[in-house]
C-alpha cells in the first residue's frame, strides 16, 4: 500500500513538473510585457488577448504557421509514399546487401542535420529551390524516410507472407492487393509513421531556417527573430509557443491508439 502511494506521488510530481512550463507559457501569453518583466504572478493580473490578436492579424506571424503546415504535410505524404514500397521490399525479400542497406538507411537518421546543411544550400541555390516549401520537405525526407522504413518494416514483417500468396492466387494484381488488402492491415504502422514524420518536421529548425527566408519561412524560424528595437516581445512569443503546441497535441490525440500499438510491437 505504501509503495502504491509513493508511486502515485512520484507520478503526480512528474506530471506537475511536465505541465509547469506549458502552464507558465500560457500564463505569459495572457499578460502584457510590462507585467511579465515587472511582476511575478501565477496568473494574469491584467488579462489580455492582444498577443493572440497579433499572431492572427500580423502576416509575418500567421504566415509562419501556414508555411510550416504546408511543408510538414508535403513531407509526411512524400516520406510515407517512398517508405511503403521500400519497407515492403525489406520485409518480404532477401537480396544481396539487404542488411547493409537497411543499416545505411538508419545511419542517415543518426546524422546531425548540420552535416547536410551546406550540400543542400548549394544544391537548392543551383536548381532554384531555395525559399520554397518543397525544399524543406525534401531535406526532411533524408531523416524521415529511414525512420519510416524502419517502423513500417516492423509492422509489415508481422503480416504473414501467406496473405500475399493467397491474394495473387485469387487474381489480385500487386497494386490492388497492396491498397485494398495490405495497407488496411498495417494502418496502425502508417499512423505511427506519419506521427513521427510530423513531429520531426514540425520542430526541426536548422534546415528549415537556413533553406528559407521569406516565402516559406516557418513559425519556428519566426519565433527566433522576435527581438526589435523595443526589446523582446515576451507576450507574443509565448502566444506563438502555445499555438505551436496545438497542432502536435491534435496529431497525438488522433494517433494515440496507433502509437500505443507501435510501442506494443516494439518498433517505437
Amino acid at each position: 500500500m505504501m509503495h502504491k502511494k509513493m508511486s502515485s506521488a512520484i507520478l503526480i510530481v512528474f506530471l506537475l513538473g511536465s505541465l509547469l512550463p506549458i502552464y507558465w507559457m500560457l500564463n505569459m501569453s495572457l499578460k502584457t510585457n510590462e507585467e511579465i518583466v515587472g511582476v511575478l504572478s501565477l496568473w494574469p493580473q491584467q488579462l489580455t488577448f492582444a498577443n493572440y490578436h497579433t499572431i492572427f492579424t500580423d502576416r509575418s506571424w500567421y504566415s509562419g504557421y501556414i508555411n510550416s503546415m504546408i511543408y510538414v504535410a508535403l513531407n509526411m505524404v512524400m516520406s510515407v509514399t517512398v517508405a511503403l514500397p521500400a519497407a515492403y521490399a525489406f520485409s518480404r525479400y532477401n537480396f544481396v546487401g539487404d542488411k547493409h542497406l537497411f543499416f545505411w538507411l538508419l545511419t542517415n537518421r543518426m546524422t546531425p542535420p548540420a552535416v547536410f546543411l551546406v550540400p543542400f544550400f548549394q544544391l537548392y541555390s543551383t536548381v532554384g529551390l531555395m525559399d520554397t516549401h518543397l525544399a524543406v520537405a525534401l531535406a526532411h525526407m533524408v531523416f524521415n524516410v529511414p525512420l519510416a522504413v524502419w517502423i513500417l518494416e516492423g509492422f509489415m514483417s508481422g503480416v504473414p507472407k501467406e496473405i500475399d500468396e493467397t491474394a495473387y492466387i485469387d487474381g489480385y494484381s500487386f497494386p490492388r492487393f497492396f491498397i485494398r488488402i495490405f495497407l488496411p492491415m498495417i494502418k496502425s504502422g502508417v499512423g505511427v509513421t506519419a506521427f513521427f514524420c510530423f513531429m520531426f518536421s514540425w520542430v526541426e529548425l536548422l534546415l528549415a531556417r537556413t533553406l528559407t527566408s521569406v516565402n516559406a519561412k516557418p513559425i519556428a524560424a519566426t519565433m527566433t527573430r522576435t527581438v526589435s528595437a523595443a526589446g523582446m516581445d515576451w507576450g507574443v512569443l509565448a502566444a506563438a509557443g502555445v499555438l505551436t503546441i496545438v497542432p502536435g497535441a491534435l496529431v497525438i490525440w488522433f494517433v494515440r491508439h496507433y502509437i500505443a500499438k507501435g510501442f506494443a510491437m516494439g518498433r517505437v
